[in-house]
C-alpha cells in the first residue's frame, strides 16, 4: 500500500512539473506579418513541444492600443515606428529588446486578371482617370502604416487630394489585399510582401522609397518581468532561422 502511496505521488509530482513547464506566450503582430510568423512559429515549437505560441493578427494600431489598455502579450511587432513608440512613450515596452526586426516595400497592386498600366506618380490626371470608376484599397490612413505610409507618399506627391476621396480605407492591410483579390476594388496598396504570397493579384508597381519613411518593423518585449522561455522565442524571431523565413515571404532583413 505504502508502495502504491509512493507512486502516486510520485506521478503527482511528475504531472505538477510537466505543467509547470508548459508555457504560453502571446506575440501581436502587425497583419502583414501572419503567414511569416506562423512558419516561424511552427519551427519553434518543435524545438520546444511544451511551448504554446498564441499569435493575434491585425493592424499595428489596434495591437498597439490593445496592449497599452493591458492586453496580455508579451511580445509585439509593430509595422511602423510610431506605433512601437506610441507604446514606449507609455512605459509599455522593455526598452533594451527594441530592435527592427525586418523591412518591407509598398507596392501598387491590381487583380491578376487586370492588364497591367505605366504609372505616372506625380500626375494628377494619372490618378483621376485610373480611379475614375474605382476606389483604392489601402489601410485606413488615420492610423494602419499601411495607409500612413500611402497618404504621406501622396502628399509628398502632391497629389493626395485627387486621392483622399476615392481611399477605401481598410482595417488592416490584409483588408484591404482582400479587396482587390475580390474585385471590389480594381487596384489597392499593400506591401511587397502581402502582394507576393497572392495568386489573385499582381504588383503594378513599387512605390519609390523616398516618398516615405523607411518601411521597419520594430519588435520588443512587454514589460520587464518576462519568463526565460519568452526571452528564448524573442530571441529566435531575430535569429538566422527566422530571417530566412520572413525572406521566404518577400520581407528584408535588416
Amino acid at each position: 500500500m505504502l508502495k502504491l502511496f509512493k507512486r502516486a505521488t510520485l506521478f503527482v509530482a511528475a504531472t505538477l512539473l510537466a505543467f509547470a513547464q508548459a508555457e504560453d506566450i502571446t506575440i501581436f503582430a502587425a497583419a502583414s506579418l501572419q503567414n511569416a510568423v506562423d512558419e516561424v512559429n511552427e519551427v519553434f515549437i518543435k524545438q520546444h513541444p511544451d511551448v504554446t505560441i498564441l499569435p493575434a493578427y491585425d493592424s499595428s494600431s489596434n495591437l498597439a492600443r490593445q496592449i497599452n489598455e493591458g492586453a496580455p502579450a508579451q511580445i509585439f511587432i509593430s509595422a511602423n515606428q510610431n506605433w512601437m513608440d506610441y507604446l514606449q512613450d507609455n512605459k509599455k515596452i522593455d526598452l533594451e529588446s527594441r530592435a527592427n526586426i525586418v523591412k518591407n516595400e509598398l507596392a501598387l497592386i491590381t487583380h491578376a486578371d487586370n492588364p497591367a498600366f505605366e504609372v505616372t506618380y506625380e500626375s494628377k490626371e494619372f490618378w483621376k482617370e485610373l480611379l475614375k470608376d474605382t476606389r483604392l484599397a489601402v489601410g485606413d490612413p488615420d492610423h494602419v502604416p499601411v495607409g500612413m505610409y500611402a497618404k504621406a507618399s501622396f502628399e509628398k506627391l502632391g497629389v493626395w487630394d485627387v486621392v483622399a476621396p476615392k481611399v477605401a480605407a481598410a482595417q488592416n492591410v490584409r483588408a484591404a489585399l482582400l479587396l482587390v483579390e475580390r474585385n471590389e476594388a480594381n487596384v489597392g496598396i499593400v506591401y511587397s510582401s502581402d502582394a507576393s504570397i497572392s495568386e489573385k493579384v499582381q504588383t503594378v508597381s513599387t512605390f519609390p522609397a523616398n516618398l516615405h519613411d523607411p518601411i521597419e518593423y520594430p519588435i520588443a518585449m512587454i514589460g520587464e518581468q518576462n519568463s526565460d522561455m519568452v526571452k528564448t522565442y524573442y530571441a529566435f524571431l531575430l535569429s538566422d532561422d527566422a530571417k530566412a523565413i520572413f525572406k521566404k515571404y518577400g520581407f528584408a532583413t535588416p
